[in-house]
């Protein structure tokens, strides 16, 4: 028992304090949201079709997404054509590139403390 608690406070010290899941972003975390992030992180650009096909979407769901993100400067669109066809692409930000590599340090290391209790509760 001693063991785990200084392990915990370690990881906590390490870090800054507090539980991994207290520097998740909510405009991030949310399913959707983070896999629109992701994917640009992957891509640095898509188009709406894209998107919609990659993450199976409907146009309201992810438009509605896509806006939030928008607003929060983690996500730029460009409106234009290609062809006669009008398009919509996105495009990560700066901003949105530093809020992905948070979130997604956070979820290591959710990761990191959920394999180690894991472990602990195997050898039990």
């Amino acid at each position: 028992m001693t063991g785990a608690s200084s392990e915990t406070s370690v990881d906590a010290g390490e870090e800054g304090g507090g539980h991994p899941t207290t520097t998740l972003n909510d405009v991030v975390h949310q399913r959707v949201r983070l896999g629109i992030l992701t994917v640009l992180q992957e891509t640095q650009r898509a188009d709406f079709g894209y998107l919609k096909s990659a993450l199976e979407l409907t146009d309201g769901n992810l438009g509605r997404h896509i806006e939030i993100l928008e607003k929060q400067g983690l996500v730029a669109t460009t409106k234009g054509y290609q062809g006669r066809r009008p398009r919509t692409w996105v495009e990560i930000t700066a901003d949105g590139r530093r809020a992905l590599a948070v979130e997604m340090k956070a979820l290591k290391r959710l990761l990191t403390r959920f394999e180690n209790s894991e472990e602990s509760a195997g050898s039990d």
